[in-house]
């Protein structure tokens, strides 16, 4: 007599998959699925996938920002865009401030931040310097004050007449600098709101990079030394290299940041500059949008600004990439 086999108890082929039991969708499994994905995809779509594509749309119009009656240009907006000197000038600022701001501050915010990690005494354990505690707290005290009111503050303390600045150089004999107007000067402009952002970010970027530092195994830095490696080598050789990734996050972001510029220049320089020296994209834009009431013209002003924020940070992942940052699998 042969006995009949349920197709379901049989034993699976050599080679055949198994197949595990599937899994019920209970209640949990769907609500948190509905509030940790569904939601916050929600809410990307709507305040910010939605209003690029609707600021993409206004960049072929004519809408003034005021009317509801408007006219298809198709691509004039840009044609003219392209045309634009004061918009020209606005983007050649901007990538200077991407340029210099991201490189300045850290280089700046991780030499503090080897100093205060690995930067002490040659002898015993690793550490950094002496009072390095009080020094992350004393940095970071710029970056917890907005950057409005960095802005306000600093263009009091540059103010030609009654400014600190001013006043302490010629208390000093520095009487050329009596009533000197650092933001009102094409030569300063740029360089001292350079200074002043760079002031203001140096803080939080050190604590940063003082993280990923203490991330790295103690072992490697003891066997560094131990090699007779000095601060300098253990730096370039030892630091840098396994901290890559996060110095590159740290510079998309703050080039992104130099990219707007918004708040610090509109502050310091609500005009511009003098001769649009500091004018960036943003200030731009805005002047565009709300003064002169051409939305649709500034709403293609934004989606240039979105473009070169891509081509900026696609050149920073190549550049890493190309400088080794990747491995040959791709896998950092």
């Amino acid at each position: 007599m042969t006995a009949v086999v349920n197709p379901a108890e049989a034993p699976a082929g050599r080679g055949a998959p198994r197949r595990g039991p599937r899994r019920k969708l209970s209640f949990d499994v769907v609500s948190f699925f509905v509030v940790f994905l569904g939601l916050p995809l929600a809410l990307f779509l709507l305040f910010v996938i939605w209003p690029f594509l609707q600021a993409g749309f206004y960049a072929l119009t004519d809408w003034s920002g005021y009317s509801a009656e408007f006219n298809i240009v198709g691509l004039d907006n840009f044609t003219q865009l392209a045309q634009d000197p004061r918009f020209i000038n606005a983007v050649g600022n901007s990538m200077v401030f991407a340029i210099v701001i991201p490189a300045v501050t850290l280089g700046i915010a991780l030499t503090f931040a080897v100093l205060l990690t690995i930067g002490g005494s040659g002898k015993g354990q690793v550490r950094g310097v002496k009072n390095a505690g009080m020094y992350r707290v004393v940095s970071l005290f710029p970056y917890v004050i907005p950057g409005i009111a960095i802005g306000l503050m600093w263009r009091l303390i540059l103010d030609p007449s009654s400014g600190l600045v001013n006043g302490i150089l010629t208390a000093v004999g520095l009487d050329q600098f009596q009533s000197f107007a650092w933001l009102g000067n094409v030569s300063t402009a740029m360089p001292v709101v350079i200074l002043v952002v760079v002031w203001g970010l140096i803080g939080f970027y050190m604590l940063l990079f003082i993280a990923a530092i203490k991330g790295v195994p103690a072992e490697i830095y003891e066997a560094a030394r131990i090699d007779g490696a000095g601060r300098w080598r253990m730096t370039v050789s030892v630091t840098v290299p396994l901290i890559r990734d996060n110095v590159q996050t740290a510079y998309i972001y703050i080039g992104i940041m130099a990219l707007d510029l918004f708040v610090y220049v509109q502050a310091m320089t609500p005009t511009g500059g003098p001769d649009s020296s500091t004018l960036v994209m943003s200030q731009q834009l805005i002047r565009t949008a709300f003064t002169e009431g051409k939305a649709g013209y500034a709403s293609a002003m934004g989606v240039a600004m979105a473009v070169v924020t891509l081509v900026f940070a696609a050149i920073v992942f190549t550049v890493n990439r190309l400088t080794g940052g990747k491995d040959e699998k791709g896998v950092s």
